[in-house]
């Protein structure tokens, strides 16, 4: 350990450099003086009387230092420096049992860099030695040894990446298990547990230039380094260290080891986020490690990765480094290369690499694009080799009078939109075609696609088949067999033939039930509407040739195949009425064929949408009585609570009934909540439907319901709760007629994003606009929940990546042109890859 007259040295030659300012040391030089005092008693104890004679010589000047001016703390210095010497003269004596040769005063008032002592680890020169601003040498990469143990070594060479991460040498299983926790299995799950966050402490600073709140690296000595127990048990370790320019203290709480770790005279690096106290700078648990060693955890890009109980950055950092610097050069780059040259991808191996330990922001960039790449390849492959299965099973060519559909389509009450039109026109040539259908039909509420759907079904019943409409709520199924009927009686009025249709729904029990599974059996009805209850067992069809799924996205997979397997291969049409970007929507359903309807109905008009404050609630509430005195209706809807719906259906009872009391005694109102059984549901929107309750107070069940052309008005109450995608569906509820209709939203406390989106909604009223503004806003994470099961997890693609999703399909299809199976050689590892990824082979929607 360094005398206590050399670490005064030291300081005073800092002191000097600063112009004599007493800013070196934290607290001034008074401060440290009884500090370095009582450290240095300590360390003289039992040593020679001459030399503790000269220890209380230096304190006393010490003591004076602080009250001086700048000339005489210059004397004072020199003074010192001379005593200094003298001490250490007189312990290198007392340590050899011989006189030493005198050595001259190194001179302090005139600042000289110097080299600094050799040490046996040959440190880096610390800062103050060189350009302040430097960047740390580069180490040279040692080659990695494999870090696995030689007994575990047979086992990894056949495994491979598949290996279990407990191989892995010093993991051992409870940290293993610690891992699966984070998804973690094998060694390629390590390579691919990325950091969730980048730390950039490259900025390497003298510590005179400190700032706070920056990020930043110093290198230096250690000066002191000690610990002290708080009240309530904490260890407090605090260390001082110097480079030259300055001196900051750090400090690490419950960390007791660090004393054994950290030694004065040792030179580290630390890095960490600049705090104040008592107007320094200081770190608090700031990264650190020896300067001699290659950093990991400092002076660079740090990885901030994911953690769980018992695991630790600075052990997942070395762990990862371990595992990354072995592995990722054995790992086989499953993307052709051509695919890497025409899209500038770095190979795999090289990606890995930086994702991990980065060299600088840019080649971190690319690596994580190209990850992200590799998912959105992987999916847009096995969609559209779900795609091309589907197509290549045997279908049906249904063949129907195009004279008898084109007199269904002029009996209509209405003309059909040209998007109407040209959805019609894809879905009639598929039926046509031979190759099953697949296809989406999206197109927000109001648009018209339930119409699109009957006039399909209206040709494969004149094609002598079967047609079934599956919707995901007994409200919505009996919308769709109400309007169905209507459109049937409008056909048979222009003397048209006419299906049988029928509804099947939980509701419908006893000898209806019965007599409609006969008629579906021998096939006298063509055409039936219904929800889960058509997945039953007992249902049975004659010759099921066109399934409709509405709102698709509201059944799983299983439930979408079950339907389609009362058939042999029918044609399948799924619906939603939540506009999707194009881009996105291929990216998603790549699988299916896509139709849009983009245009509204003449004669709808915009829902004039308005953002209120919450002291003008009074005034919506007498817009909406002035709404209902002209014989119109109106909902409520209450803001979602989340964690309970028992505490979202007890909030909108108590809402119901102040409203009831309080507000609209006078008039009829409604309550409908998620709690309530699907008979009371249906019976209060019924009521509704038939103009006997005048406001509907609801929960966001709502959301997809009856039309009600009547319904004028709507007033969301919290609206900031809700994103723009929703918003559009509630304001959907409105606006099914030619009135003039009305979207009133009420936001207690917005957030500065939830201002943006109900600025949006009052202005925007195309849903595909409003779709890419809510994905631009808050991420795909909605669309993707539209999958369900099925759908792989993507960790690193951004689905608002636009660019990266229509490469990554021009890439697919253009792979698929040339080996559709990926049956050549050169692909066997992706196809590995693309399986992995799926965990399987993929269904069609």
């Amino acid at each position: 350990m360094a005398s206590p007259f050399q670490q005064l040295q030291k300081i005073l030659k800092h002191e000097a450099q600063d112009g004599y300012r007493n800013r070196i040391v934290i607290g001034g030089m008074g401060r440290f003086a009884d500090h370095w005092y009582r450290q240095a008693r300590a360390a003289l104890q039992g040593e020679d009387p001459e030399l503790l004679l000269a220890l209380e010589a230096i304190y006393a000047d010490l003591r004076r230092y602080e009250a001086a001016d700048p000339e005489e703390r210059r004397r004072l210095i020199e003074g010192l420096e001379a005593r200094i010497q003298e001490a250490l003269q007189r312990e290198r004596h007392l340590r050899s049992g011989r006189s030493a040769a005198p050595t001259p005063p190194e001179p302090v008032g005139r600042p000289q860099p110097s080299p600094p002592s050799p040490r046996p680890a040959a440190p880096p020169e610390p800062p103050a030695l060189r350009k302040p601003e430097a960047e740390p040498p580069e180490k040279p990469r040692a080659r990695p040894a494999p870090p696995v143990s030689p007994r575990r070594a047979a086992q990894v060479e056949s495994l491979g990446l598949e290996a279990p991460v407990h191989v892995i040498h010093g993991l051992g299983r409870e940290r293993a298990q610690r891992l699966g926790r984070l998804g973690v299995q094998t060694i390629r799950d390590l390579l691919y547990l990325l950091p969730r966050r980048y730390v950039d402490f490259r900025a390497l600073k003298p510590i005179h230039r400190l700032r706070v709140g920056e990020e930043v690296t110093v290198i230096g000595e250690v000066m002191d380094i000690g610990s002290k127990q708080t009240g309530n048990g904490l260890t407090v370790i605090k260390a001082l260290i110097t480079d030259g320019s300055g001196v900051v203290e750090c400090t690490w709480f419950n960390q007791p080891y660090l004393l054994d770790r950290i030694k004065p005279g040792a030179f580290i690096v630390v890095s960490g986020r600049v705090d104040e106290f008592l107007g320094r700078p200081v770190f608090r648990s700031p990264e650190w490690e020896p300067a001699d060693r290659e950093l990991l955890h400092t002076a660079r890009i740090v990885p901030i990765y994911p953690l769980t109980e018992g695991l630790t950055q600075r052990f997942m950092r070395s762990l990862m480094k371990r595992v990354v610097d072995y592995w990722a050069e054995r790992v086989e780059d499953p993307l052709p290369a051509w695919i890497r040259e025409a899209y500038g991808f770095p190979d795999l191996p090289a990606a890995l690499r930086q994702v991990h330990f980065p060299d600088d922001w840019e080649p971190l960039e690319k690596a994580r694009r190209r990850l992200a790449f590799d998912e959105v390849f992987y999916l847009q492959i096995g969609l559209l080799e779900a795609r091309r299965r589907w197509r290549s099973a045997p279908g049906r060519a249904l063949a129907f009078d195009e004279a008898l559909l084109e007199r269904a389509i002029e009996a209509l009450p209405f003309t059909l939109t040209n998007a109407q039109r040209r959805a019609l026109s894809q879905i009639l040539e598929d039926l046509r075609s031979g190759v099953p259908m697949n296809r989406l039909l999206q197109g927000e509420v109001g648009s018209g696609k339930t119409v699109v759907a009957a006039l399909a079904a209206y040709a494969v019943f004149l094609a002598g088949a079967q047609s079934a409409i599956m919707a995901p709520t007994e409200i919505l199924a009996e919308q769709h067999h109400r309007n169905l009927l209507a459109l049937a009686e409008g056909w048979a009025a222009a003397g048209l033939p006419t299906p049988t249709i029928r509804l099947l729904t939980a509701g419908v029990t006893g000898v209806e039930r019965a007599q409609i599974y006969a008629e579906l059996a021998e096939g006298s009805c063509q055409l039936v509407v219904g929800t889960h209850a058509l997945i039953q067992e007992e249902v049975a069809f004659r010759d099921l040739a066109f399934v409709v799924i509405d709102e698709q996205q509201r059944f799983g997979v299983l439930q979408r195949a079950a339907l389609r397997g009362k058939g042999y291969n029918p044609h399948v049409l799924v619906m939603t009425a939540t506009p999707i970007p194009r881009t996105l929507a291929l990216t998603l359903y790549g699988d299916l064929d896509l139709s849009v309807l983009d245009e509204m109905p003449p004669g709808r008009r915009p829902v004039l949408t308005r953002w209120l404050m919450p002291e003008e609630r009074e005034r919506a509430y007498a817009f909406i009585r002035r709404q209902v005195a002209q014989g119109h209706q109106a909902y409520i809807i209450c803001p979602l609570v989340e964690g309970s719906d028992k505490i979202e259906a007890r909030a909108a009872v108590e809402e119901y009934e102040r409203l009831q009391r309080e507000v609209f005694p006078d008039l009829r109102l409604g309550l409908i909540h998620g709690r309530m059984k699907s008979e009371e549901k249906e019976a209060v929107m019924n009521a509704f439907a038939r103009g006997e309750i005048q406001v509907l107070v609801a929960t966001p069940v709502v959301e997809v319901g009856v039309d009600v052309p009547n319904a004028t008005v709507i007033l969301i109450e919290g609206a900031d709760r809700f994103g723009l995608a929703q918003l559009h569906q509630f304001r959907g509820r409105v606006g099914r007629s030619t009135h003039p209709s009305y979207c009133l939203l009420l936001a207690e406390s917005p957030s500065e994003a939830a201002i943006e989106r109900l600025r949006a909604i009052e202005t925007i009223y195309d849903g595909f606009q409003l779709a890419q503004k809510d994905l631009e806003m808050r991420g795909p994470g909605d669309f993707l929940g539209t999958r369900q099961s099925g759908f792989p997890e993507l960790r690193l693609a951004d689905l608002t990546d636009l660019r990266l999703l229509e490469l990554a399909r021009e890439a697919a299809e253009r792979l698929a042109e040339r080996d559709p199976e990926l049956q050549a050689p050169e692909h066997r590892r992706l196809a590995e890859a693309v399986t992995r990824f799926w965990q399987g082979p993929v269904e069609p929607s």
